[in-house]
């Protein structure tokens, strides 16, 4: 069972998505909170599997995402309004594992928390793009023009420089075992392995480090 908060300032919000979420089987949602304040302190609490924060939520959606992901209390998956939302880059920044539209259908929501469970981060493919060009944009660049390999690189074997190319493409931990012809249970190895070398806080900061480092 995934066992998930909701966190939204709008109380029909809240209601709403809990009421998609109920209907599946293996999802529960354990508790609703209206700020990032209380965000954080019933997911310390409660210890949910995944929770949704909305990105504008008053007392610091940005900030309550940092607090979690830093004390590994639990994966967090950002609900936005719009696609291209200024406060997304500082969520994902602060270890976010995706993030949602609130247009987004039931199945899809549904769905896309099972998937952040897993470990698995969830951007779709156009969202992405966009989010690793407007880091790519934003990042400073080295005057000698050479883009200089990221720091802890090196100290990655062969295989997690495989998984590391992986997310980059944006694969689940499914879509990699299957390519690299390896179980889950070792991609999911493998990618915190990589996150602690590199000094990263989600596989969707990986993923954006790759890109930027191959160009975009």
């Amino acid at each position: 069972m995934v066992r998930v908060l909701v966190a939204d300032d709008h109380a029909a919000v809240r209601q709403g998505l809990a009421l998609v979420l109920n209907r599946a089987e293996d999802v529960e949602v354990v508790g609703e909170a209206a700020d990032g304040e209380s965000a954080v302190r019933m997911a310390r609490r409660l210890r949910p599997d995944v929770v949704l924060m909305d990105v504008r939520m008053p007392g610091g959606g940005i900030e309550a995402t940092r607090i979690l992901v830093r004390e590994e209390v639990c994966q967090v998956l950002i609900l936005t309004t719009f696609d291209l939302d200024e406060y997304v880059y500082d969520a994902l920044q602060a270890g976010a594992a995706g993030f949602l539209i609130k247009s987004v259908e039931a199945a899809q929501l549904v769905e896309a928390v099972r998937a952040v469970a897993r470990g698995d981060g969830v951007l779709a493919p156009e969202v992405t793009r966009r989010v690793i060009s407007r880091f790519a944009r934003t990042a400073p660049r080295p005057e000698s023009g050479a883009e200089p390999a990221p720091r802890g690189l090196d100290g990655l074997t062969e295989r997690e420089r495989d998984v590391l190319a992986c997310l980059g493409e944006g694969l689940s931990n499914q879509q990699i075992a299957r390519r690299l012809y390896i179980s889950e249970t070792t991609v999911k190895s493998h990618v915190s392995h990589i996150l602690t070398k590199l000094g990263l806080r989600s596989r969707v900061q990986a993923a954006i480090l790759v890109r930027e480092h191959d160009g975009g």
